[in-house]
């Protein structure tokens, strides 16, 4: 199976652009005003222009309330929203809209793979679950995680789609992808110059790590 890949915080057209021809299957916008990478509604709709078909656009929110969604739904239009702070699958679901769930692995309720399996589960109507590392900021912290913590996870038959987050690069992708064989696989600060502001040659190097993966895998 081919690892899909998002590359998460976009705030400029030459970076969409850049994990487009790098062959990203999604690319993610930030909605969160306390994120480096907190993109308004006016450029989110410009960026949003700026993707082609068959490439998903992720609207990424923390806690928000349900106007604050609405407004992204109706100016931005994005295919998938992702809830990455404390919501309760009702805030999910009640949109109507195909969703990702993350959970901060580490944090509280989400210490032990017991605990973060148990936690999963009430979340069956995501399309995917997102494993992020526990930071105070709600991702884009760039640390990892123990990946040992998602041992109960993979092995629930009912899960959703597992999607590998936090302390990802090109550096260390393809030895994550050979031993957890995730879905997906989101990364954000591993291919940054700085907050927000991608570099095209990691995210080149970082698709080529994904493809070597997978590639070693067949």
């Amino acid at each position: 199976m081919r690892t899909r890949v998002k590359i998460c915080g976009m705030t400029r057209p030459e970076d969409i652009a850049a994990a487009v021809d790098a062959g990203a299957d999604a690319v993610g916008l930030i909605f969160y005003p306390k994120s480096k990478r907190y993109v308004s509604l006016e450029l989110a709709a410009r960026l949003r222009r700026d993707v082609p078909a068959f490439v998903d656009v992720v609207a990424l929110f923390v806690n928000a309330d349900d106007d604050t969604v609405r407004q992204v739904l109706d100016v931005v239009g994005p295919d998938l929203l992702q809830f990455h702070g404390d919501e309760t699958p009702d805030a999910c679901e009640r949109h109507g809209r195909r969703y990702m769930k993350a959970f901060r692995v580490g944090g509280p309720g989400a210490e032990t793979a017991g605990q973060l399996a148990r936690t999963c589960a009430a979340y069956r109507g995501a399309a995917g679950w997102l494993f992020d590392s526990y930071s105070a900021g709600y991702g884009g912290s760039g640390l990892a995680f123990e990946h040992a913590l998602l041992q109960d996870v993979r092995a629930d038959s009912q899960g959703a789609p597992v999607i590998l987050s936090g302390g990802l690069s090109p550096d260390n992708i393809q030895a994550a992808i050979t031993t957890l064989r995730p879905y997906a696989v989101d990364v954000s600060s591993g291919v940054e110059e700085s907050p927000g502001i991608k570099a095209a040659m990691r995210i080149r190097a970082f698709l080529q790590a994904v493809r070597r993966a997978d590639d070693a895998a067949i």
